[in-house]
This record gives C-alpha cells, structure tokens and sequence, in this order.
C-alpha cells in the first residue's frame, strides 16, 4: 500500500465529482436520459434503466479523452457500462439516506459553469437558451445539478474523514528515501548475421502472420454541422449591425493609460502631526518649482517602497485607492502635479508621468470585425439547436445519412480509406478514426455524433471497410529474416544472463563473472529514487527488487531499451530518514497520503454498494 500512495502522492488529486448531468452540453443526445424506448435495457440497477445508447455514449467520451492512445474497445465499452452501474449505485445510496442539496447552493455552482458565462458571468439569456436547445426546464436541470452536488459531498466526506498516523507518515518516508548500493553490467544484443534457412523462413511467417498484414482500412462518408458555415449564411442589416456595434461598444474601445507617481507625508491620528504633514507637502509642491519630482520623491517620501524609484506607483486603476486620490489622479494632465491630497496614510503629491487617452473606434472603422462578432453570436444560437436537432435525427434514421444532410441542407461528403493510426482530411483526426473503427459503424450504424473543436459537429458513417490481410511471404521476405536474426540475437543475450545467474548463485561475484565474460560493471552507492544517472524505467525496478537476504546479494534482471539486459546485484538496502526539507513539507505530505487512503476507502464502499444493490445485466447481443 505504500509504495503505491509513495507513487501517487506527487501528484494533485483529481477532483471527484460525478457530473450526473449528461455530460452538461458538451456532448449530444440528452433525450437518452428521459426515456427509454421499447429496446430491452443493456442493465438494470434498481428501477433505473440503461439502453445501448447510453452505453455507446458513455463509450464515444471515454474514446473521445483518449484519442492518440491505444485501447482495446471491448475493454473500454466494458468500463463506460462499470462506471454508469457505479454512479446509478452512488446516487440511489445517498438518496435512500435523505442526503439534500439546496436550491440556493445547485443555483450558485451553476453560475460559476463557463457553459453559462458571457465575459467572465453569468448570462440568465444564454442560460436559458442553451436549456431550450437541450428541451429542458429550469427546475429540471436545477434538480440534475443537486443530484451530481450531493454525490460530490458525500464522496468528499469519506474521502476528506480520512487520516494518517505519525507512524505511517514516518513508514512513508522510510521507503521515499531509501538508498540502494548496487553493482551492474550490461548485456548488450549482439546482432546475427548467419542467414536463416528456407524452411526457418516459412515456419516464422506462418507462426507470426498478423505481424506481416495490410492495415484494415475504412472509407466514409459524413455529414457536418459547422459553425462557421452558418455564420456565412446570416446576412446582418445595416441597422442590425449599428445597433450590435452600440450594444457591444466596449469590445472596441481602448480605455485610457494613466500612469502615476507621488510623494507621501505620512501622519498618524495625532492632530499636530496631521497638521505637519501638510506643512510639509506644502512645502515639497514649492520646493519641485527647482527640482525634479522623482529627486525630490527619493529625499522626503515617507513611502520608502516607492520613494527608491522618483514616486511609482504603476498604472494607475479605479477602484484601488481612496476616492479623494482617485479624484485627483484622474483629473490631473500629463505631468502636472496634485495639491497636497489627504488620505488614511497622509497627505500625497500627485503627477501623472504618462497618459495615453482611451479611444472607441468608430463604426465605420470596424464594420467587417462587427459583422463577423455579429454573425457568429447569431450562429451560436442555432447551432445548439441544430446539433441537438443532429443528434436525434441521426438516431432515429441509424442507417443512412440522408435524413441528416436533408436537416442541414447539404449533401455528404466522402473520404479516401484510412487506417486507425492516420488519415487525412476530417480522418486527421483522432475523434473521427475512433469513431470510424467503432463496432457500431462497422456494423453499418450511424455514429454518435462527434464534436470536433468546439464549432464542429459530425455524423459519419462507414462508405467501405477492408480488413487487415497478409501479405505474401514473398513480399516480405526481407523484413521476416530481420526479425528471425533479431530474435535469435535476443535468445542469446537471455542465455548469457541465465549463465551470469548461475554464476551469481554459486558465489561468484558480478565482476568476477564480468571479467570472464569481457564485460563492464558499474557499481552506484546511495542510488536514490529521485536522483540518478540511469533511465527512471531501470531506477524504478531497482527499487522493486527484493532485498539481499542472510548476506547475499538479490539479482534483477532488466529490459534495456536498445534491446539488451542489464543484470544488476542489489547488494545492500539501507532505510529512508526524513531530512528537514522533508520535516517542512510534512503536513502536505499527510494530507496527499491521507487523501490516497480516503481514495481507496471510497473504493471499498463503492464496492460495498454495489454488491447490495439490485443489478440485472442483459446478456443479449443488442
């Protein structure tokens, strides 16, 4: 358990709120969560109902967040239905157990949802646009928002309840900080040349065919919902587009540069030092008649901070300072000095060093930039509305595109084949290959429907599909011998490092075994986790390998990267201490740990859910 939190802890720990929302808009097909059809459901857990849809949706996010990498699919479909099991488990539990949410707190986090921001707050108008899009009321989305916030709490509270002791902490360091003393050679792979045999050759192919296969490639064609291309067809009036300029006037103003020093008389409650603090800026604003105000700033200034360079206070903002300053720093003109001005800390001489007026374009001057602002805004507004419209075409006509292209008024568009790994044009991206190569799309199906970018929105399905093929011995004849002679390299290199074994085994000593073999060792003392001149992928199975025993040496054998092996004698093993920079971070490292022990103690009680509750799972191919 501790070398696993000792992995975990560097990092921050993931928020874990369950977001029961439909994924809030940014993915489509809201309608699965309010009904369920005629089909069987895919799982049952209690009274509520799952579908393929809701499966396929879950499946098309998680392919979505892990575009680039590798996946098995099956795998993936298997973890989407696990984790809406779990958070059906999660949400009937604190349910049953009268766990509440207030109107007030679901109302405040929803205007902290940038899906409802316009300019950094809360726009009520796009709050209840985007509702309308998703056929959705208020109360509703309210309600789903307190379902996801009550989960949060009470994950928060098992996992925040959470605690460590002295002892653990005092365990935890003792693995971190950990030394080794070790001793290593390298075996490295000595490459073949002895040419392989006929018969060799057609035994390895045949044994290793799917290695020597045409990629399985796909071609399809799609249907897309762009932003931008909705925004071209809005034609703006020029009065529609006058008063969009007036409504959105400070997108094109620049608002005006002032930037001050000054010279402070500090006093303190005291009326006689109130009254010679005045005196005293007085005397400062007759004395810059003959010198300069920075001079004078860095001689008599009670503000030491800024007295060292003439006065500067920086760009000067509304809002920071006293009224009767501000007053006086905003009506003053480049380079004119203030009257002595009185503030809680003294009385201030005021200038102004640079002054750039602010400006508002002119109508004229920005009429293309309006337009585009103009038609874009126009072009958000239905495009939520039609990508819903998209979503819920396309499931309900699953077999053909036509019904979608007819709802955008195009015609489709096709793509050359491509493989899983690349493509080009719209199969350059990771989102639609994943897609393509679904199971559902292969089967025939419409995809979900994928948003690409943020102002793209795409349905696809397959046009043709060739599976993977072998290629003929003769094709790849060269590439198989390549492979026979590298693998008989490594078998020699894996009987060289058993041979070392033994050796080891019988009481000879790495070096001695290395001068024999005309080898290298290297011997580190102190290797610690953090600090190494190995690769972390070598340091990190040092540390996994078993401790000496009764005086002898432990043996590890390693995977280099260049294809060799590295034997390495762990000879000693000494225990981590905590130093003082450690002492220091101690209560950072308690909480990551105690949050690593919450995490998994939330695990338990998932767990423990979920064997108690009520879940029926449909075997049938749906």
């Amino acid at each position: 358990m501790l070398l696993e939190i000792r992995e975990k802890v560097h990092g921050l720990f993931a928020s874990i709120i369950l977001i029961l929302i439909c994924v809030l808009f940014g993915l489509w097909g809201i309608q699965n969560y309010l009904g369920g059809g005629k089909e069987a459901p895919v799982v049952s857990v209690g009274d509520k109902e799952f579908y393929q849809r809701d499966v396929n949706q879950a499946y098309q996010q998680y392919a979505q967040n892990l575009a680039g990498m590798k996946f098995d699919e099956e795998t993936l479909k298997k973890q989407a239905l696990e984790k809406l099991v779990r958070d059906e488990v999660l949400l009937q539990y604190v349910q049953d157990q009268n766990l509440l949410v207030s109107d007030d707190t679901a109302r405040d986090f929803i205007q902290t949802l940038e899906y409802f921001q316009k300019d950094g707050k809360f726009d009520k108008t796009q709050y209840q646009t985007m509702l309308g899009s998703q056929g959705m009321s208020s109360a509703e989305f309210v309600n789903r928002i307190k379902k996801a916030l009550v989960m949060e709490q009470f994950q928060r509270a098992v996992v925040d309840s959470s605690f460590v002791t002295p002892v653990e902490i005092n365990n935890f360091f003792k693995i971190q900080n950990q030394t080794r003393d070790v001793e290593y050679l390298t075996v490295p792979l000595t490459p073949v040349s002895q040419q392989p045999g006929e018969e060799e050759i057609t035994a390895y192919y045949q044994q290793h065919q799917d290695a020597y296969q045409t990629p399985e490639q796909v071609a399809i064609e799609y249907v897309e919902l762009s932003l931008d291309k909705l925004a071209a067809e809005i034609k703006p009036s020029e009065e529609q587009l006058k008063a969009y300029y007036e409504e959105q006037k400070v997108q094109f103003t620049t608002k005006e540069r002032r930037k001050i020093s000054h010279i402070l008389f500090a006093f303190n409650k005291d009326k006689t030092a109130d009254d010679l603090a005045l005196q005293k800026a007085l005397k400062a604003k007759q004395d810059l008649k003959n010198k300069d105000f920075a001079a004078l700033a860095a001689e008599v200034s009670d503000d030491k901070l800024t007295a060292k360079n003439g006065g500067d206070l920086g760009l000067f903002n509304v809002g920071v300072m006293e009224k009767a300053f501000e007053d006086a720093a905003s009506s003053l003109k480049l380079g004119e000095v203030s009257e002595p001005v009185k503030s809680a800390f003294g009385y201030h001489l005021i200038k102004v060093t640079e002054l750039i007026p602010g400006d508002v374009k002119p109508y004229e001057a920005v009429k293309a930039e309006v337009s585009k602002a103009y038609q874009k805004a126009q072009a958000e507004a239905k495009f939520n509305t039609l990508a819903e419209k998209v979503a819920e075409v396309s499931y309900e006509n699953p077999d053909s595109l036509a019904a979608v292209a007819q709802l955008l008024g195009g015609a489709t568009s096709k793509t050359e084949a491509f493989t899983r790994t690349a493509g080009e044009g719209i199969a350059a991206d990771e989102k639609v290959r994943a897609a393509a190569f679904s199971e559902d799309v292969l089967k025939g199906s419409n995809s979900e429907p994928l948003e690409i970018g943020g102002d793209k929105v795409l349905v696809l399905r397959m046009l043709s599909h060739q599976p993977a093929a072998s290629r003929e011995l003769k094709e790849v004849k060269p590439q198989v011998i390549a492979a026979i002679q590298q693998d008989k390299a490594k078998q020699q290199a894996i009987a060289t490092v058993d041979k070392i074994k033994q050796e080891l085994a019988s009481g000879k000593t790495l070096a001695q075994i290395a001068e024999t073999q005309h080898l290298q060792t290297k011997k580190i003392n102190g290797l610690t986790r953090t600090v190494s001149d190995l690769p972390a992928a070598v340091t990190q199975e040092i540390f996994r390998a078993a401790k000496p025993k009764a005086g002898q040496p432990s043996v590890a054998v390693i995977d280099e990267a260049k294809g060799g092996k590295l034997v390495v004698s762990v000879n000693s093993v000494h225990e981590g201490v905590m130093s003082d920079s450690d002492k220091n971070k101690q209560a950072l490292i308690a909480k990551n740990i105690s949050t690593a022990f919450g995490k998994a103690q939330m695990e338990a009680v998932l767990n423990a859910l979920q064997t108690k509750a009520d879940i029926v799972i449909n075997t049938q191919k749906q």
